[in-house]
């Protein structure tokens, strides 16, 4: 491939996303149900057509996966079990969807937000950047993009646009690290799914140790 077309090739593998994520989807005016599928059927046709490698089966994978998904369990543990924390965490118990929490956890988390974003980035998109701009370059870039696949969603849910770009764009270098690390992106999936599925849970619980102990005074 030319020079002029490898650029081409690197820009659409760039473009396609943030347009999906920012003005496609949002314009389909699907509900979360058909934004799941939506999402994990684009992320599956991206990486056919850009030729992603998830290589879910590693076994390195799965280990560091496993590890970086604990520590981060602990971590939101640790945060219910200290009054001062749960108490800030249980006001962040509102901001669940539309759908039974259990569907939230066992779907919409694993298949719309993880599989499609890890498959799009670390499994697509972070691979095919770093052959045209070195691994160093290639994280920068694939974090920043990964970044801006969340505009329109921290839009939507009324959070500062430049905080939830910095914040994703750092959990996708944190991301890709791991898969660096694994030659996967099972390990940064699992990591991702702990995050995501922690932050829906823990407020919850949190909120309910709040009531529990305001219904014994």
């Amino acid at each position: 491939m030319t020079f002029i077309g490898r650029v081409a090739k690197t820009a659409v593998a760039v473009g396609v996303p943030l347009a999906w994520s920012n003005w496609l989807l949002p314009r389909s005016k699907l509900d979360l149900r058909g934004r799941t599928a939506a999402n994990a059927g684009f992320a599956t046709g991206y990486a056919l057509a850009f030729r992603g490698r998830p290589n879910w089966l590693s076994a390195r994978g799965l280990g560091y996966g496993l590890a970086s998904a604990g520590v981060v369990a602990a971590g939101y543990g640790v945060a219910v079990a200290i009054p001062a924390l749960r108490g800030r965490m249980g006001g962040f118990s509102d901001r669940a969807p539309d759908v039974p929490l259990g569907e939230w956890v066992a779907v919409h988390i694993p298949i719309g937000t993880v599989y499609s974003e890890e498959l799009i980035f670390r499994a697509t998109l972070n691979p095919l950047l770093d052959k045209f701009f070195g691994p160093r370059g290639g994280a920068l870039i694939g974090a920043a993009t990964f970044g801006l696949w969340h505009i329109y969603p921290a839009r939507a849910a009324s959070d500062s646009v430049p905080a939830s770009i910095a914040a994703t764009a750092a959990g996708g270098l944190l991301f890709d690290l791991l898969r660096r690390r694994t030659d996967s992106a099972t390990a940064p999936a699992l990591l991702h799914f702990a995050v995501n599925a922690g932050g829906a849970l823990a407020p919850r619980i949190a909120a309910r140790f709040a009531s529990t102990a305001a219904r014994g005074s």
